[in-house]
């Protein structure tokens, strides 16, 4: 079967590419070990450390914001920033220029003055998973795999299968038994991916798909472990930035599960502050779902590590990872950025969830919401002041997991007519 699977590969052919000017290399952020670009590796071999992509800023132009103002907002845009050698080798979806709305009546209701939400369920599939993706499948390409692969509770799995698609590349995702929500499952279904379920939670699917990957190098692993996916989404600072007019907000808030996106978010805009783009950071706060939430424990008891979650539990399918693999960089980027990790239960979250729903007209995922439950929360904590500029991250679409709806929330009235008028059951 592996070999039948590595024969629907991509077919490659000799092509003229555009070249990018932009050059980097990967270190790790715990011995400081460097590799080339060219090597596919996702952690530090001499200590198992995560690695990052670093750049050398005095050789990146520096009136980015020039050009990028003349092209569409995408990810794409910021090409200068992201780490593939050809803009015409890419795979995309058309992914980034999500909607920064300005959510007044929300704002109204926690007496906040300038609240924005990020709407990342208008990607492509649905989630801010595309951002990371179309690095990511773009990277796969340049490095000449015909296979990629990841671990995931859905809406990596929907990501990767349709990017996958989009390159003629055969995906293989590891999901959790009965772990995942329908509507993450069917998009990796329809999209052609190879769907293998795992006893156990994420964090066990995760294991296996790095053993797999590591037994059979011309797989290509694309979890938030390797280094590009990062990259992708880091582009949502550079578009928040430019929907502000050219600048950060003063806060970030967002949800927290394998953590790979809130560090993604605040390298960034330190970016833009090593380009002499911005002076001011944002403070980056995470959230975490209650019985989900080492990332959080470990900020509370100021610890630099973490102490996994061996059952974690939320209905937030999304955040419910007991040992998030980029732990120590959400540490980092909440320490230094002077930010904070916080916690909300299942029924915040739905609460959240429905008062988005109902006041600004966005149907967001519960993972999503937890950022909303946690800006209601700090809001009511005095963590948030009323002029403060606060982007909250909605990381997915509610479509992804309309389950949680039918079963949390009022059903539809069902009348008979020729009993009782309408206007009495509606009691107008």
């Amino acid at each position: 079967m592996f070999v039948s699977l590595m024969n629907r590969g991509r077919q490659y052919t000799e092509k003229k590419v555009e070249m990018m000017e932009i050059e980097h290399f990967l270190e790790c952020m715990d011995c400081g070990a460097k590799y080339s670009p060219q090597e596919i590796v996702y952690t530090c071999r001499k200590c198992n450390g995560l690695l990052d992509a670093k750049y050398d800023y005095a050789k990146i132009p520096k009136n980015l914001n020039d050009k990028w103002l003349k092209r569409p907002l995408s990810v794409w845009r910021y090409r200068e920033l992201l780490p593939i050698r050809s803009i015409s080798e890419t795979i995309s979806l058309q992914e980034g220029g999500t909607r920064l709305q300005h959510c007044k009546r929300l704002g109204d209701r926690l007496k906040l003055h300038r609240i924005f939400v990020k709407n990342e369920g208008e990607n492509p599939t649905g989630s801010f998973k595309d951002r990371g993706m179309t690095v990511g499948v773009s990277k796969a390409i340049e490095l000449g795999a015909r296979i990629v692969a990841c671990a995931s509770t859905g809406n990596t799995s929907a990501s990767l299968a349709a990017y996958a698609a989009k390159a003629g590349l055969t995906a293989i995702v590891f999901i959790p038994s009965g772990k995942i929500a329908l509507g993450k499952l069917t998009q990796a279904m329809v999209h052609g991916a190879k769907i293998i379920k795992i006893s156990g939670s994420f964090d066990d699917a995760l294991r296996t798909v790095i053993r797999f990957t590591e037994a059979h190098r011309e797989v290509y692993l694309l979890n938030s472990v390797n280094p590009y996916r990062i990259e992708g989404q880091k582009s949502l600072a550079y578009e928040v930035y430019n929907q502000l007019g050219n600048k950060g907000p003063d806060t970030v808030i967002l949800p927290v599960g394998n953590a790979g996106n809130i560090s993604a978010i605040w390298k960034g805009f330190v970016d833009l502050q090593k380009l002499d783009m911005v002076k001011k950071l944002p403070r980056m706060i995470g959230i975490q779902a209650e019985n989900s939430a080492p990332i959080a424990a470990a900020f509370r008891s100021h610890a630099r590590e973490i102490q996994p979650v061996e059952h974690p539990e939320t209905i937030a399918t999304a955040i419910r990872i007991g040992y998030p693999v980029s732990w120590k960089k959400a540490l980092n980027a909440v320490y230094d950025s002077r930010g904070l990790m916080e916690t909300v239960n299942d029924k915040e979250i739905l609460e959240a969830q429905k008062l988005l729903a109902r006041l600004e007209g966005l149907f967001i995922e519960p993972a999503s919401a937890a950022s909303i439950a946690g800006l209601k929360k700090l809001a009511e904590m005095g963590a948030i002041d009323a002029d403060e500029e606060v982007v909250c991250v909605a990381t997915g679409h509610g479509l992804k997991d309309p389950d949680i709806v039918l079963v949390s929330y009022e059903k539809p009235l069902e009348v008979d007519l020729e009993k009782e008028p309408l206007e009495k059951i509606l009691a107008v």
